[in-house]
């Protein structure tokens, strides 16, 4: 692979002004980014580790960390907890990540796993809505399912969609995919998803289960 191909794979990013700038460039490991609102970044109730991703079906890097986080979820068995984020540039990440939301909600969270995998290892076939489409409705019928006339008739799915985008938004994403290792106390991002297992790691070792279940128990205590 060349430089050129290197970098345009290595991170996409969106600087939103009145409209979104694309770009693609490579980023030093683990610098971080200077976010607005992290009041959300933490982990289910009862988790002691959690991973955060925001990700755009459209993007390279995001195509990357997908197995990646997934993995690492199901090794240390804690929490992956998803957010569309797709970019307003990209073609037809949005339609994608709707079908994905209506499989989600329709049919099974694993099926939307599956076709989230799918679209990443076909992202280079797509390059425009009517190959996503084409894509999705052969993917229908290969999985014994119909894909249906409209997916999305009363945009309950993109409504979904754009709760995560603004949920990015809040946060002050500027990059897709943005992963997080959150803990009840604090987090931290991973901008090179190579290192994402040590950061785990270190999360765990600084979150003693101890600690979770005495804030569950503070939390459920009646107020006075």
């Amino acid at each position: 692979m060349n430089r050129i191909a290197l970098v345009a794979a290595s991170l996409c990013v969106s600087l939103s002004l009145s409209a979104p700038v694309f770009a693609q460039y490579s980023a030093p490991p683990n610098t971080g980014t200077p976010f607005k609102d992290t009041s959300m970044l933490k982990p289910p109730a009862g988790a002691r580790v959690a991973i955060i991703e925001f990700e755009d079906l459209e993007c390279p890097a995001c195509s990357h960390a997908f197995p990646i986080t997934r993995g690492a979820a199901e090794h240390y068995k804690i929490p992956l907890v998803h957010h569309d984020f797709p970019l307003k540039m990209h073609i037809w990440s949005l339609d994608a990540a709707i079908t994905a939301r209506y499989m989600q909600d329709k049919i099974s969270p694993q099926a939307a796993e599956d076709y989230r995998r799918a679209v990443f290892a076909n992202q280079n076939s797509i390059a425009s809505k009517e190959d996503l489409e084409n894509f999705t409705r052969h993917y229908f019928q290969t999985h014994g399912r119909e894909m249906p006339f409209v997916v999305d008739p009363t945009g309950q799915f993109a409504r979904e969609v754009h709760a995560d985008y603004e949920l990015g938004e809040r946060v002050g994403l500027t990059q897709t995919p943005t992963i997080f290792v959150v803990t009840p106390k604090h987090w931290t991002q991973v901008t090179d998803v190579n290192q994402l297992y040590q950061t785990i790691d270190t999360a765990l070792a600084e979150t003693p289960a101890t600690t979770v279940r005495s804030n569950l128990r503070h939390a459920s205590k009646p107020q006075r």
